[in-house]
C-alpha cells in the first residue's frame, strides 16, 4: 500500500520571487548584449594596442612596419635605463603625482562631508554646482585661466603681490612653484567632482546610527569620526588604490598644456616625454620601451597596494 504524500504548498511571496529569478536568468543575453558595445571599444582601444610593444624590441622603421623591422632584443631597454634623462622624468613623475595623490584622497572627503551638512536644499546644489563646474573645463581652458591669473604683467596675483610691496613671482617658468601650480590647478578642478562618490556613500549610512548618536551627546564631529568615516572607509581605500595603480601614468594633459621648455627640469613627465621623443623626433622604439616600463610598474603598484589592502583592512579591489 503506497504511502500517501502532503502536495508542497508555495506562498505566493515564494512563487513571485522565484518567477523573478527565471526572469532574471531569462535576461542575462539581453544583459550581454548591451555589453557588447563596450566590450568591443575595450578589446579595439584598450587590447588590440598591445600588439605594439613589439616595437619596443626592434630598431623600428616607420616604412618597414613591424614585421620588417629589425629585432634589436633588450637594446632600446638598454639605452633608457643609461639615460640619465630617464631617472630625472621618472623622479619628476612620481613626486608630481605623489603630491597629488596627498592631497586628492583627503581633500574630496572634507569637502563630502562639509557638503553633506548644508541643510537648505536649494544652497546644497549651488554649493556643489559650483564645486563641480571645474570639472568640465578642459585643460586648455583651465591653463589658459591660470596662465592669466599668474602672468608676470598684468596678472592678478602679481598685481596683488605689487600691491603688497612684493616682487613678482614668474610662477609658470619657475621651476620652484610650477609644481604647486601643477597641484593646485588639478585640485582646483577635480576635487569637487571627486567628492560625488563619497557623498553617494554617505547617503548609504543608516540615518537612525546619527539619531542613537545624537541621543548619546555625541558632537558632529564625533558623529563624523565615528559613523561617517568607517562608513566610507571602504570607498576612501578604493580611490586611493585606483589612484596609486595611475601614478604613472596620470597628469599628461595637464603638464603639456601648461609647461613650457623652461621648467622641464622639475615639470616633465614621463608621458610628456615619451610623446616629445615619439612623436617629435621619431624615435618609436625607445619611446614604446618607457610606455612598456611605465605600464608594468603600474600595474605591479595597483597589484602590490590590493594585497596590501585585502590583508591589513579586508577591503580591496578583488
Amino acid at each position: 500500500m503506497g504511502v500517501k504524500t502532503k502536495p508542497a504548498v508555495v506562498s505566493p511571496g515564494t512563487a513571485k520571487r522565484g518567477a523573478a529569478g527565471v526572469g532574471l536568468r531569462e535576461r542575462h543575453g539581453e544583459l550581454y548584449l548591451i555589453m557588447l558595445p563596450s566590450l568591443a571599444l575595450l578589446l579595439l582601444f584598450k587590447y588590440v594596442p598591445y600588439t605594439g610593444i613589439v616595437i619596443a624590441f626592434q630598431d623600428y622603421n616607420i616604412f618597414k612596419g613591424a614585421l620588417a623591422s629589425e629585432f634589436v632584443g633588450l637594446a632600446n631597454f638598454r639605452r633608457v635605463f643609461t639615460n640619465p634623462d630617464f631617472y630625472r622624468i621618472l623622479r619628476n613623475t612620481i613626486v608630481i603625482n605623489f603630491v597629488k595623490m596627498a592631497f586628492y584622497v583627503p581633500l574630496p572627503v572634507i569637502l563630502a562631508l562639509l557638503i553633506n551638512e548644508v541643510t537648505g536644499s536649494g544652497i546644497k546644489r549651488i554649493v556643489q554646482t559650483v564645486f563641480y563646474l571645474p570639472h568640465f573645463l578642459s585643460w586648455v581652458i583651465v591653463g589658459g585661466i591660470f596662465s592669466s591669473l599668474l602672468s608676470v604683467n598684468g596678472g592678478m596675483v602679481n598685481q596683488l603681490l605689487r600691491a603688497f610691496g612684493r616682487t613678482p613671482i614668474r610662477f609658470m617658468f619657475d621651476n620652484d612653484y610650477f609644481r604647486g601650480v601643477i597641484v593646485f590647478t588639478a585640485m582646483w578642478k577635480e576635487v569637487g567632482w571627486g567628492s560625488i562618490i563619497y557623498l553617494a556613500a554617505i547617503a548609504t549610512v543608516d540615518p537612525q546610527m546619527f539619531e542613537a548618536a545624537v541621543m548619546d551627546g555625541a558632537s558632529k564631529l564625533r558623529q563624523i569620526w565615528s559613523i561617517t568615516l568607517p562608513a566610507i572607509a571602504g570607498t576612501i581605500v578604493i580611490v586611493a588604490l585606483l589612484s596609486l595603480g595611475n601614478i604613472l601614468r596620470n597628469s599628461f594633459e595637464q603638464v603639456f598644456v601648461m609647461y613650457n621648455p623652461a621648467v622641464y627640469e622639475t615639470a616633465d613627465i614621463i608621458n610628456t616625454y615619451v610623446y616629445r621623443y615619439g612623436v617629435g623626433r621619431l624615435e618609436y622604439s625607445y619611446t614604446t620601451a618607457i610606455g612598456f616600463f611605465n605600464g608594468l610598474v603600474g600595474f605591479l603598484l595597483i597589484v602590490i597596494t590590493n594585497g596590501l589592502s585585502r590583508k591589513l583592512i579586508g577591503r580591496s579591489l578583488w
